[in-house]
């Protein structure tokens, strides 16, 4: 079975502001490159944000993104396993939904 990117989550933004969002990926290296806290670790991080703040599509990009930039299943699992005890179950659902293709 053939895997599909899906569509960036602000997509329809870049077709609605394309200035504002050549801003917004103007800062993304800023924010989510190689630094002192290495890419895949950033990613992680913004990953479980998006989980508890319920965000399943951010889950779906940024988990991917971070196995693109090296990120395990394991790594991925245990820093949702740190959201959950900060938020609470609904970071779980959040995070089994938008990660159920990934882990099959």
């Amino acid at each position: 079975m053939e895997e599909t990117m899906p569509e960036h989550p602000l997509a329809p933004m870049q077709k609605l502001d394309p200035a504002l969002m050549k801003h917004v990926q103007g800062s993304d290296e800023l924010i989510y490159g190689d630094g002192a806290v290495p890419r895949k670790y950033k990613l992680l991080i913004a990953m479980a944000f998006d989980a508890a703040h319920g965000a399943e599509g951010g889950v779906r990009a940024l988990a991917g993104s971070a196995m693109q930039a090296g990120a395990t299943k394991q790594e991925i699992a245990e820093v949702l396993r740190v959201a959950y005890n900060l938020t609470g179950v609904g970071t779980l659902y959040t995070a089994a939904r938008a990660l159920k293709d990934l882990v099959g």
